[in-house]
């Protein structure tokens, strides 16, 4: 047993670790500038959890723990480094709890929090117990971590600040690699090398998994075999494409009234053909990809393909992803984490395949400025599917104010209904006086506008 003391603890993903090792039975100690849904939850599991960054937080404490947000400068940093208290961050810390496990890691600019969650759910539906940390709690399970029993440890792999590169997995997911974060990538070259040496850390007996149907992410299928190792590939085309001998792939595709898409699987893993029938809740094609993922690592552990296709059904999707917060005089509302263009068009494409009828609207609040600068024309056009637009002010997150405004986005859309609206308030209020009965609410964010969705539930109901 040790003493851990977290700087961020608040956060999605030093928060999962806190709670793997109180479960394991370690002392968990934390600060951060609020009390966040995950520090309060930690509180009640057990944790300390001071309000505010000072150096007597980290007395006692065998080892410090810092967020990728966390500067230099921190008091709390300052002091465990006068004290000689080892201070890591996530990646140094999550490849020691890897150590004599099986290492699932999944990464990828979209999809890797639903995927490792899935994996997760599925893998202890099958009664294997896992260890798992991932990004967004379990809808099923209730916690976003689990200090398992099992011999298999299920991690979402952050590229951000280059987190993945300290994993030890013997399993590699890669759902997609578009270029992200600039202030750490400042080009996609730059991304891609850190995706490729992702792929490196993997043994020579390990397996490599890609979505084929991605183009980046399918890139990576030569880089892997030129070291020898496996590589499996999944796909929903209509005619499997990939230069891999392993494959596994989703065929009949229909929508079905779980609001999820059913579909049948074909695949040539463990040397013969296996076949399931799929049935999600959880909407969009881009789901069907990643239980696709998922079924080829309970293929590769040998576990029963029909057996994870039933616990995938009863898959009900994590926090803040396609979340549906409640419904109030017929007016649904939805949050999702959505903070990139293809997630933001993936988001409206599920929405507006499972309520094909409804008027949608969509709340964006844009994070960060270098990604919303850099991915201005996309986000211009990401928003086909909606029937109404509102974008807020920018959530600057860990960057300084700038002179850019979000308003420049909206001029710029082709969208006949689109609107900024620069507080969340006023978009609140003025969803609260527009939405009729029918309509679908979607609020993406990755910054605090899910405080939208809790307002308008409120005050929909009020009016």
């Amino acid at each position: 047993m040790a003493r851990v003391h977290f700087i961020g603890i608040g956060g999605s993903g030093l928060s999962a670790i806190a709670r793997l090792l109180l479960e394991r039975g370690d002392t968990v100690t934390g600060s951060d500038r609020v009390l966040s849904p995950f520090a309060s939850e930690l509180q009640k599991a057990g944790a300390t959890v001071y309000i505010g960054h000072h150096p007597r937080n980290i007395t006692g404490a065998d080892l410090v723990v810092r967020s990728s947000a966390i500067p230099d400068d921190n008091p709390e940093v300052r002091a465990a480094e006068l004290a000689k208290i080892p201070v890591y961050k996530r990646a140094d810390l999550l490849g020691q709890l890897m150590v004599d496990k099986v290492g699932i890691a999944v990464a990828g600019t979209h999809g890797k929090t639903t995927t490792s969650a899935m994996i997760a759910w599925v893998l202890t539906e099958l009664d294997r117990d896992p260890s798992f940390i991932v990004g967004s709690t379990l809808n099923n399970l209730g916690v976003n971590a689990h200090a398992g029993k099992g011999n298999v440890f299920v991690i979402e792999a952050d590229e951000y600040d280059r987190m993945f590169l300290g994993l030890k997995p013997r399993i590699e997911v890669v759902t997609s690699i578009e270029h992200d974060h600039p202030d750490i990538y400042p080009a996609f070259e730059d991304m891609y090398a850190a995706f490729e040496s992702f792929v490196d850390l993997l043994p020579v007996d390990g397996t490599l998994i890609v979505c084929a149907d991605d183009s980046g992410a399918a890139s990576l299928i030569n880089h892997a075999r030129q070291d020898g190792k496996a590589v499996v590939g999944y796909t929903v085309q209509g005619e499997m494409t990939i230069n891999s001998p392993n494959w596994i792939q989703a065929r009949a595709l229909n929508p079905n009234s779980l609001g999820g898409y059913s579909f049948d699987v074909a695949s040539n893993l463990a040397g013969s053909p296996s076949s399931a029938r799929v049935d999600l809740q959880v909407p969009g094609v881009h789901n069907v990809r990643n239980a696709l993922a998922v079924l080829a690592v309970v293929e590769l552990l040998g576990l029963s393909a029909q057996g994870a296709a039933e616990a995938l059904a009863e898959f009900s999707g994590t926090g803040r992803r396609f979340e549906i917060r409640g419904e109030v005089k017929g007016v649904t509302i939805i949050d999702d984490y959505a903070h990139h263009p293809t997630e933001i068009m993936a988001t409206l494409a599920a929405a507006r395949a499972r309520y094909p009828e409804r008027r949608i609207w969509a709340v964006w609040q844009p994070h960060t400025y270098s990604r919303t600068r850099m991915l201005f024309t996309e986000f211009s056009r990401a928003f086909k599917e909606a029937d109404e637009v509102i974008v807020s002010e920018v959530y600057a997150s860990r960057e300084p104010k700038q002179e850019f405004t979000s308003a420049e986005i909206v001029s710029a859309m082709p969208h006949a209904s689109a609107r900024y609206i620069e507080s969340l308030k006023e978009i609140s209020n003025h969803l609260i006086e527009n939405l009729q009965t029918g309509d679908v609410l979607l609020v993406l964010s990755a910054g605090d506008a899910d405080q939208i969705s809790t307002d308008v539930l409120a005050g929909v109901q009020e009016r």
